[in-house]
């Protein structure tokens, strides 16, 4: 028997020009195509003379399942999908399925992956340049995902300000979940905010509408529209939908003169290694630290990890008057290079002082002089010493 092969196809948007030559060689060299009934009709002409297996829309699982029990025949498959079929589609059920029976690659099955462009690439392109900068999807269906887990995610891209594409928006029995994330996104962005609705792109029933994040719900929302929301930068101009790569931070317009303290072919001046300075010169300077990670709106740990401000005394044994910056992050001391685990039975609290009792080291700090306690997480925090020095411990 010869060996069977599946072939996971992405065939793109579903117009022939926008099929890669290995999408279409695939479906032709192929025994046996199995696909959604509407993928089946996009490539209906490349069909002649195979057997074809039409199957629904929740039946993902069994078009894995009749693709892998043909290839054990000797058969070569293609399982067919619209866009690329890594995303959101075959790929990933028809390998749980081949390695839930044991398959490995080597095996006589041999598995091929197609890649093809996906929804929304194909939608971006239609309506300008939307995602030029950085950008995530998001599936609305709950038919897999709690809906709790898309909330929580749509609340993360919202406020880190990502160019968002979102999947299945819309059916017939799922009607409020574009309603709910529109409700999320207008906590952190404009109404104003551009959205772009394109419905069965590169196909005979394509349609193309730009709105607004106030208004994007109103519109004729279905299973075959992606919606696509621009970030705090989009703008909209003549019909067009366009997202900045950045190049403003650093020009003087777009081929202009580099900025006063910026440089050609290297990182901003708020790039990591500039931020992660700025943060040290700040931090050494006395400047508040909650204020600090509000700035930037990040956490209190995080400006501590970036200022990685070492000890800069020598002498341990010299006492805490010499101390000017202790930190420990989860159990550590450093003072200097040296480096030790601090345990809860190190520490003796009392009400008037803070005692701490290591080896050769022996500190007392006095509570008054302890302005802020922060938790970095239920087992260390960290202690404000006076403005300067800095100790954590486990609780």
């Amino acid at each position: 028997m010869s060996k069977g092969k599946i072939l996971l196809v992405g065939f793109g948007p579903g117009s022939a020009e926008h099929m890669t030559f290995r999408a279409r060689e695939a479906i032709e060299e192929s025994d046996v195509v199995i696909g959604y009934s509407t993928y089946i009709k996009l490539v209906k002409d490349l069909l002649v003379g195979k057997k074809v297996i039409r199957k629904g829309m929740t039946e993902e699982t069994d078009r894995a399942v009749e693709a892998y029990e043909h290839a054990k025949q000797g058969l070569t498959v293609a399982l067919i999908s619209s866009g690329d079929i890594g995303v959101y589609g075959m790929a990933g059920p028809s390998y749980e399925v081949l390695f839930q029976a044991g398959w490995k690659p080597g095996d006589d099955i041999e598995v091929e992956v197609v890649p093809g462009s996906t929804a929304l690439s194909s939608c971006a392109a239609l309506v300008g340049s939307p995602l030029t900068h950085d950008f995530c999807s998001i599936s609305l269906s709950d038919l897999l995902t709690p809906w709790p887990t898309i909330a929580r995610r749509l609340n993360a891209v919202a406020a880190a300000d990502f160019v968002i594409a979102l999947y299945n928006p819309k059916s017939g029995r799922r009607r409020q979940q574009i309603v709910e994330a529109q409700r999320i996104f207008l906590k952190y962005r404009s109404p104003d905010t551009p959205v772009a609705i394109v419905k069965s792109a590169y196909r005979k029933a394509e349609r193309i509408e730009l709105t607004t994040l106030e208004t994007m719900a109103e519109y004729d929302i279905g299973m075959l529209t992606t919606v696509l929301i621009g970030n705090s930068s989009t703008f909209i101009k003549e019909g067009l939908m366009v997202t900045p790569r950045g190049y403003a931070n650093k020009y003087e317009g777009i081929t202009g003169n580099v900025k006063e303290g910026e440089q050609r072919g290297r990182s901003l001046s708020l790039g990591l290694d500039g931020w992660k300075a700025g943060i040290k010169q700040a931090v050494e300077a006395g400047e508040d630290i909650e204020k600090l990670a509000s700035n930037f709106d990040l956490s209190i740990e995080e400006i501590f990890l970036a200022s990685n401000i070492e000890n800069v005394y020598s002498d341990v044994a010299k006492g805490l008057e010499r101390l000017k910056l202790v930190i420990t992050e989860f159990g550590l001391m450093k003072t200097g290079q040296i480096q030790m685990p601090i345990n809860p039975q190190d520490i003796e609290i009392s009400p008037s002082q803070i005692s701490l009792k290591k080896d050769l080291i022996t500190a007392q700090i006095d509570v008054d002089t302890i302005s802020n306690i922060w938790f970095l997480d239920q087992s260390v925090w960290l202690l404000n010493i006076d403005g300067k020095a800095m100790m954590s411990f486990h609780k």
